[in-house]
């Protein structure tokens, strides 16, 4: 049986630019080591499994979303990447919130004025670090602003300020030393600058080597903290984000107590059918 399958840049109205996912649909969730092998085989940072509720009177989506080596917990652009596609192709009405059924619990999506679509995603907590200082900045190759520990269900993240957005951009990453301090990834933030295009509020670089993707290029779960840090940092809720990675890309971020609400552009690339 063939299944439909797209590639989407998120994050992004312009093509080969934001983060590339790809977006397969399915008649019913499939097992998932058969998912980890398609979703190897596209060699994305993200490849989403979108399939109907088992029950058909839940207007719900189940959707899984799968790394070249690993199922992860919850993804931002794969999931714009998707809500992205059943709009466009018909799947759901453009005047309908797109509802998918995930391991980060229920999560929406909804198509605002344009092409934006708005996720509710839920804030994760951040923790003061309980590993000493020394050790991150071992890894990192230079002396933060701040370390925090973001935690989602079963993952956590290190968020690590830098001095400003240029240190941001020009940060080398050492990945290997990167992978030994353990958790999902490492997202290096700091507050926009006059050398960033549109004055973004604050910018950020993820990279995540302990699931496979040495770097990521725009990263929607991280700021899902970096929402939190920097609302309470700039004391606003309504915060416009670049991840400043090769491939660049933009969100807007209102944060709403326990919710996020991250809004961000898709393009498709192309469309066809898995055949195996």
């Amino acid at each position: 049986m063939a299944f439909p399958i797209y590639q989407v840049d998120a994050f992004t109205h312009i093509p080969y630019r934001g983060n590339p996912a790809a977006v397969l649909i399915l008649d019913k969730m499939k097992p998932s080591d058969w998912m980890q092998k398609v979703a190897a085989e596209m060699n994305l940072s993200e490849t989403a499994f979108v399939a109907p509720n088992v029950d058909p009177f839940k207007r719900v989506w189940q959707l899984k979303w799968f790394t070249p080596a690993t199922e992860v917990e919850l993804c931002g652009h794969a999931t714009i990447a998707t809500a992205h596609v059943l709009f466009s192709e018909g799947y759901v009405k453009p005047n309908e919130p797109a509802r998918f059924d995930t391991l980060s619990g229920e999560l929406s999506a909804i198509k605002n004025t344009g092409s934006w679509i708005e996720l509710n995603f839920p804030t994760s907590s951040l923790q003061d670090i309980t590993v000493p200082a020394e050790q991150v900045e071992a890894a990192i190759g230079t002396k933060p602003v701040a370390i925090k520990k973001a935690s989602f269900d079963q993952e956590f993240d290190w968020l690590i300020e830098l001095p400003s957005s240029q240190a941001v951009r020009d940060f080398k990453v050492d990945v290997t030393a990167i992978a030994k301090l353990g958790g999902r990834g490492v997202c290096i933030t700091s507050q926009g600058g006059a050398e960033d295009n549109g004055k973004p509020d604050f910018v950020s670089r993820f990279f995540a080597p302990n699931v496979g993707v040495d770097e990521d290029p725009v990263t929607g779960s991280a700021h899902c903290y970096l929402s939190a840090y920097w609302a309470k940092k700039l004391n606003k809720t309504e915060l416009t984000a670049h991840q400043v990675s090769s491939r660049g890309g933009t969100l807007k971020i209102t944060l709403d107590g326990k919710r996020t609400k991250i809004s961000g552009r898709a393009v498709t690339i192309f469309k066809g059918n898995l055949l195996k």
